[in-house]
């Protein structure tokens, strides 16, 4: 019988070319344009789920995007996993920055670069090619089903909808996701949870047309003017978010708890120097790690009014618009936030200009117990496949239907990551390592092995 890894070092360059096969459909599920690539996108996975061994496997239509479902189950009596993942990616915008084609997925220095290499393509797609692994060598130990989705970059709108009406054929034991990072291949990690996220969109509006900003200028309220300081009245002097309410109930992790996220390998010079800044910024009395793990934050996504063309255009714009997006932490509920932010961004504006506010999505945080048997089992495999034990983290990113499996379904998330923070996740220039892709297929397995026999104890 082949092992784990013989089995993909025979089969490692068909898996590649598969991948790259996936990460060529521009399924971008923020642009309607490609509703065509997300439907090839998603038959593309169904089919690979059936090669691979799965059974019952459909292409479940919503009032969206398709979601993509399949299972195997060997026996009813041993336990089931339920993975979760996306298809759907985030627009490759500004293409001008990206040193190749973003979905022509090429290897430069041992490293796949494509719109979706790592979020969430080159991961979840470890878990169809562990899975053939499994089936193809008599060693899956558990059942295992798949939902593999299609709008989780524009936050799952549909996805509550299928949970609820498909509680049944999605019951398992505990959901595993691989849409997370590890500190580095030296430094495995493992992350015990997520930010929340409540992203809003917000209008000013001055005079109903452009006018000439020599004729009008300092008479009438520039819009752009007026959200540029609006914007900026959101943070106070030590940088937190100026917003009345923003902060209550949060969730404080203890001093015990705070010393042992800052444990974690974290050296600042090198992060200053990949990031090409020279001072980092932030909420005061917390660390770089605290900041984009446990800590609430308020950002601008994006930014426009007026004359953005080549050359000179000297008009005071009609409009200018911002999005904006809040990550949250325990204790925080994405709607409230919603509320507040709208409420107090209207309350700010002058008489001037009116204001319009829309709220897109957002989600729940969410903290995973580190003493299930899930979590166990995901450090044991991590530990045989890295040689040393997993550190436990906190994401800064979200996945706002992470809350609603435990809501819905009553199952708790094992977060088993394989990207790095440094993959460009919703940049320009995203990547994944062909090692990383390849360590991934070699873990995931383990974790079944592992899961499979702490269950049955």
């Amino acid at each position: 019988m082949q092992t784990i890894k013989t089995y993909i070092e025979t089969h490692k360059q068909r898996f590649l070319d598969e991948l790259f096969e996936l990460l060529r459909f521009p399924s971008i599920s923020a642009n309607p344009a490609h509703q065509p690539d997300i439907i090839h996108t998603a038959n593309f996975v169904a089919q690979k789920l059936v090669l691979a061994g799965a059974d019952a496997v459909e292409v479940c239509q919503t009032a969206g995007n398709p979601i993509v479902y399949g299972h195997k189950i060997i026996d009813a009596n041993l336990p089931t996993v339920l993975v979760y993942g996306h298809y759907d990616v985030q627009p490759p915008e500004p293409l001008e920055l990206w040193h190749t084609p973003p979905f022509e997925p090429t290897i430069r220095d041992g490293k796949i670069y494509a719109r979706g290499a790592c979020d969430d393509k080159g991961q979840f797609y470890m878990h169809i090619k562990a899975f053939e692994l499994m089936m193809q060598t008599n060693t899956l130990p558990c059942n295992i089903k798949f939902m593999i989705e299609g709008e989780e970059e524009v936050g799952s709108d549909n996805l509550g909808d299928f949970v609820i009406a498909n509680k049944q054929k999605l019951q398992a034991d505990v959901v595993l996701i691989s849409d997370t990072s590890m500190i580095s291949m030296e430094n495995p990690s493992l992350e015990t949870g997520l930010r929340g996220l409540s992203y809003m969109e917000v209008e000013v509006v001055g005079p109903n047309k452009d006018l000439h900003s020599g004729v009008y200028g300092g008479a009438v309220a520039n819009p752009a003017t007026i959200l540029c300081q609006m914007i900026a009245s959101l943070h106070d002097e030590n940088n937190q978010v100026n917003i009345p309410g923003f902060y209550d109930g949060i969730i404080e992790l203890s001093p015990e708890e705070r010393n042992e996220l800052n444990a974690a390998p974290f050296n600042l010079t090198d992060y200053k120097k990949d990031l090409g800044i020279d001072e980092v910024w932030g909420e005061t009395g917390y660390t770089t790690i605290e900041r984009t793990g446990i800590r609430p934050t308020l950002e601008v996504n994006g930014i426009w009014g007026g004359y953005t063309g080549v050359g000179a255009k000297t008009v005071l714009p009609s409009k200018a618009n911002a999005k904006i997006s809040m990550r949250l932490v325990p204790g925080q509920d994405w709607r409230k936030i919603s509320d507040l932010f709208a409420a107090h961004f209207k309350a700010i504006a002058p008489p001037s200009v009116k204001v319009n506010v829309v709220a897109h999505h957002g989600g729940k945080p969410y903290v995973t117990p580190t003493n299930s048997i899930a979590f166990k089992a995901a450090q044991l495999a991590i530990e045989d496949a890295f040689g040393k034990k997993p550190v436990p983290t906190r994401g800064g990113g979200s996945i706002p239907i992470v809350a609603l499996f435990e809501e819905e379904l009553g199952i708790k998330t094992v977060l088993m990551g394989f990207g790095l923070d440094s993959d460009s996740l919703h940049s320009p220039n995203e990547k994944y390592d062909v090692f990383n892709f390849y360590k991934g297929i070699e873990t995931i397995p383990l974790f079944y092995k592992h899961f499979a026999e702490l269950s049955m104890r």
